[in-house]
């Protein structure tokens, strides 16, 4: 018997199944830094102390998405390892900010099954947990993933699929901190809640073409083993003939290049939902615009813009396009990704 992981296939799966994920990781200064570094992020929450202690953290945090791509990254080996694709994200929430020095572990638990018609693949959904080491709970999340069957011949379990909310609700999105000395000139732009509108389009402007070893490097700053991102061997005779980029580098890149046109948009306070409509690979161009959906007022001080932030490679995002007249994404599309983030008034 073989010591080493094969990973879980389709049949290994049920709902109810609850997985803890091996390692617990310890977030640091560095690893702030090599993300920043990986990514361009300019968002002045993470990138000064001072200005974040102004607006009421403990400390320099870290960005909820650097946690989220730890959390995620943990889960691959259980979850994901035998994947075909990742397919999407919901109610993805952050209710305690990460800060460096917190040790972040993980824990999923199987909300839906569903074979696919070709019998050779499923859909697993897991609801995705990571808790920092006084036990609370630093955020959540549910993924669908497509997964390869040990054996196409096995029966299909009953299909599960889970009713999942199309948008998390901002009532629900606590906000203590009154962001009480935001600094417009620090931050980076004098744009605040009240000057975004409903329907409102911003073209993020400026591009990062994405190197081999940068998008490597990141991953495994995640601790993501996925064979796709890492085995330039193997993926020689796969369907794209070579190693595709993890999704969330490209949620981070477009991320930071909305800083241009949302440098107030700093703090993410929830997933609404997210695909990954096509690949992108190693001398690629990401590019980014965003669509303000909607708008909340958390409180006297603090508004929520619920934001689409589309990302597309090699091509002018100020075209807005997202969907062709088929209804299908656009060619070149290959991120659609909708948050909640939280902007000063």
């Amino acid at each position: 018997m073989t010591k080493s992981n094969p990973g879980n296939f389709f049949e290994d799966f049920h709902v109810g199944m609850e997985i803890h994920h091996a390692t617990p990781l310890t977030l640091t200064t560095g690893d702030i830094s090599l993300y920043r570094a990986l990514t361009g992020s300019r968002h002045a929450l993470f990138s000064g102390e001072t200005f974040a202690a102004a607006n009421g953290f403990e400390a320099l945090p870290i960005d909820p998405l650097l946690a989220f791509h730890v959390v995620f990254g943990k889960t691959v080996p259980d979850i994901s390892l035998n994947a075909v694709a990742n397919l999407g994200y919901a109610e993805g929430r952050f209710p305690v900010p990460v800060y460096p020095g917190d040790t972040l572990t993980a824990i999923s638990e199987v909300i839906g099954v569903k074979q696919n018609s070709n019998g050779k693949t499923g859909v697993v959904y897991v609801r995705t947990r990571g808790f920092n080491q006084r036990g609370e709970e630093a955020l959540s999340y549910v993924r669908w993933v497509m997964v390869n069957k040990r054996d196409p011949s096995s029966p299909a379990p009953e299909t599960v699929i889970p009713d999942l909310p199309k948008v998390v609700d901002p009532a629900g999105l606590k906000h203590a901190r009154a962001y009480a000395d935001w600094n417009t000139t620090l931050s980076g732009s004098p744009h605040l809640f009240d000057a975004y509108e409903i329907d409102e389009k911003i073209n993020h402007v400026d591009g990062m073409t994405v190197e081999e070893a940068e998008h490597q490097i990141a991953t495994r700053l995640y601790q993501n083993t996925a064979k796709v991102h890492f085995d330039a061997h193997a993926q020689k005779d796969s369907r794209f003939g070579k190693r595709l980029i993890y999704g969330g580098v490209v949620i981070s890149i477009a991320r930071a290049l909305s800083f241009n046109g949302l440098a107030n948009a700093a703090e993410l306070l929830a997933i609404n939902g997210g695909t990954h409509t096509g690949p992108l690979f190693a001398g690629d161009t990401i590019y980014a615009w965003s669509e303000v959906l909607d708008k909340a007022e958390l409180s006297d001080t603090v508004g929520a813009l619920r934001l689409r932030l589309v990302a597309v490679k090699d091509q002018d995002p100020g075209a807005f396009a997202l969907r062709g007249e088929d209804g299908k994404y656009a060619p070149g599309v290959c991120l659609d990704f909708d948050y909640w983030a939280a902007v000063p008034r």
